[in-house]
């Protein structure tokens, strides 16, 4: 497993109007060549009178999965550029579909090359990006009473508040950067006057927002 890196956040979709053509933008995360392809199918039933629905997705931990095709458009003026946003984004397991709607006017090689490019781009945006980085799962047991500190505390922290469960006490789980278990618990136990237990859980991904 990486330690981390980069996909959309979800699926999402954007459209933009070039020479009187619509191109729409339909942005998912898929963690295989299958699923890349039944979002590819979905889409194409959904746009079935649409003049090309252009693809590429690129999937694994090393790009092993790469695919783009040009639905009916000259030979690498829409796959291939969706696929290099994506590249250039430095995203995994993400599948790009772009419909367009023919509007009378021809682009020319470079005028679709820039508008796929732009439109998948922009779905990009729309969908957002999140960085997905492998953490430990430190669960904290505390009173009520510590609630309110240690979420706002947490909040403000490096730490990443995972869930609060509410039982016989309070459960918190965090996400913890690898190696720093130890300074989390005494972080912890300064905050609460020594009144928490800790458990340690499993090795997830932590998934936060990227700003563009």
């Amino acid at each position: 497993m990486l330690p981390y890196y980069k996909t959309v956040q979800s699926t999402g979709t954007n459209e933009i109007i070039i020479q009187k053509s619509r191109f729409i933008a339909h942005v998912a995360r898929v963690e295989s060549a299958e699923e890349a392809i039944a979002f590819i199918d979905q889409i194409k039933k959904q746009h079935w009178n649409a003049t090309h629905n252009c693809s590429a997705y690129m999937i694994g931990e090393h790009d092993h999965i790469q695919k783009a095709n040009d639905d009916g458009e000259p030979s690498g003026t829409a796959g291939v550029p969706i696929l290099e946003v994506i590249k250039k984004r430095e995203l995994k397991d993400t599948a790009i579909v772009v419909t367009r709607y023919f509007g009378g006017i021809k682009l020319g090689a470079g005028g679709l090359i820039r508008a796929y490019g732009k439109a998948a781009s922009e779905g990009l945006n729309a969908a957002g990006i999140v960085e997905r980085r492998l953490m430990k799962v430190m669960t904290a047991s505390i009173d009520y009473t510590w609630l309110g500190k240690i979420e706002n505390e947490l909040r403000a922290s490096v730490y990443g508040l995972k869930e609060i469960r509410y039982a016989e006490q309070v459960e918190v789980d965090v996400f913890v950067e690898d190696g720093q278990c130890d300074a989390f618990r005494g972080w912890i136990t300064e905050l609460t006057n020594g009144q928490a237990g800790f458990t340690e859980g499993d090795i997830l991904y932590m998934e936060k927002p990227v700003e563009f």
